[in-house]
């Protein structure tokens, strides 16, 4: 399905971006624009899935969450997919899940407070999944940027 959004909706979605927390009367007044048409633009794209939800990003070393790391998840068999997904979703420092193509099946981006608790989130949970065959982990010195899909008219 095509996206159906115009130069007004890329705008707000660009300045959201920049800013969740942004005013909708403030983008309104940027946009030379009701603030209205800006409460119904946003409830439009949130309703049609364009805006999934406006997170709050955290910082994780100020947390204490010094080690990142992905971590590359071999099977045993692909019938525990689903079933090691579960289980992964229930470890705090797994963030996010993905499955993939290629020698793993799953990639997980962990974070953990130092090396050795991430040899504990890697030994004690996540190689104790039922149907976990093994894992690769690549540790991240530096997320040099982070950022959305670009926004753009098609």
């Amino acid at each position: 399905m095509k996206n159906q959004f115009d130069y007004i909706d890329q705008q707000i979605l660009l300045k959201l971006r920049s800013d969740a927390r942004k005013a909708y009367s403030q983008i309104a007044e940027e946009l030379k624009v009701s603030n209205s048409l800006i409460h119904q633009r946003v409830k439009k794209l949130t309703e049609t899935g364009v805006i999934k939800k406006a997170d709050l990003i955290l910082d994780e070393k100020k947390l204490g969450y010094n080690t990142k790391a992905y971590v590359g998840i071999r099977l045993k068999e692909a019938r525990f997919a689903t079933k090691v997904v579960e289980k992964l979703r229930e470890i705090k420092e797994v963030t996010e899940c993905n499955y993939v193509s290629g020698k793993y099946a799953i990639f997980a981006l962990v974070y953990a407070k130092d090396n050795d608790h991430l040899r504990s989130v890697l030994y004690d949970q996540i190689h104790e999944v039922d149907g976990v065959g093994g894992t690769d982990s690549f540790i991240c010195f530096t997320t040099n940027f982070d950022r959305s899909v670009p926004v753009v008219i098609s």
